[in-house]
């Protein structure tokens, strides 16, 4: 039987939980994603303070989940913006699609940041 619980052991490393870290902002992009500045920033803080090391490491984090959630949600609109208006919705999802895309992952990366501030390791 595999476990959740093992799940997370093997996402998680010796230096940190990058990889849960990463999982659980993109998670929080998708959801939180719409709201201007303030989602992006949440999703990339948690996504910081998972990695429980240090700011370059949480910034890191913070960027890799706001690209990955950006890319799903240009599919998601620009997919359900052609299926529900055609053409022009097409367009107007590729807009609101290269918006996410930059915008996104450079507040994911400042969220990041913070959070691996808020929980740095002492050496």
């Amino acid at each position: 039987m595999f476990d959740a619980l093992e799940m997370l052991k093997l996402i998680y490393d010796e230096y940190g939980g990058i990889g849960t870290g990463i999982a659980a902002g993109i998670a929080l992009m998708i959801i939180f994603g719409w709201i201007p500045i303030i989602g992006p920033i949440t999703a990339g803080m948690v996504a910081g303070i998972l990695t429980k090391d240090d700011a370059g490491r949480g910034a890191l984090a913070g960027f890799l989940s706001g690209v990955i959630g950006a890319t799903i949600e240009s599919v998601l609109l620009t997919t359900l913006g052609f299926a529900f208006l055609g053409s022009l919705g097409a367009f107007i999802g590729g807009l609101a699609s290269l918006t996410a895309l930059i915008s996104l992952p450079l507040f994911g990366l400042i969220g990041g940041l913070i959070g691996g501030v808020m929980v740095r390791r002492k050496r």
